[in-house]
């Protein structure tokens, strides 16, 4: 098996939550790591980016909430604007990923697992971010065959 791939961090950027999430060296697997309240955008660009360099990252991709008919928002527009934050803290790519209905998984898993109050609260941001990396692992597999 190849482990060339290397660690990728995926990002669900919010106004006071941002969930982070990183695979494994090969690429197969995203796992959720951690929940961050920095405070500010661009406090959250700073952590965002320590975080990736501490983890060796060679990529972050960030979730772009689109609307369901594929358009741009303003959330998208606020998330655009933290990429730009996000880049001028760090040398490693940034992409985006189209997110639309990750949020909802991630309901509907917590839904499935009873998980409820204060722990869902904790926990939907970054699980958020594991599935965005997730989905976009599992597209950069489907591409590459």
């Amino acid at each position: 098996m190849d482990f060339s791939h290397g660690k990728y961090l995926g990002v669900d950027y919010g106004d006071v939550r941002t969930g982070l999430a990183e695979c494994d060296a090969s690429g197969l697997v995203a796992s959720g790591i951690a929940t961050v309240k920095e405070g500010g955008m661009r406090n959250t660009a700073v952590r965002v980016a320590k975080e990736a360099a501490a983890r060796s990252c060679k990529k972050i991709i960030v979730g772009l909430p689109k609307n369901m008919d594929g358009s741009e928002g303003f959330r998208a527009q606020t998330v655009m604007a933290f990429i730009e934050l996000l880049k001028t803290e760090t040398d490693i790519p940034v992409e985006t990923y189209d997110e639309r209905l990750s949020t909802v998984t991630a309901y509907r898993f917590l839904d499935e697992t009873g998980t409820h109050g204060k722990k869902r609260r904790e926990t939907i941001d970054t699980l958020s971010a594991q599935i965005i990396l997730q989905d976009y692992l599992d597209r950069e597999k489907r591409t590459a065959r």
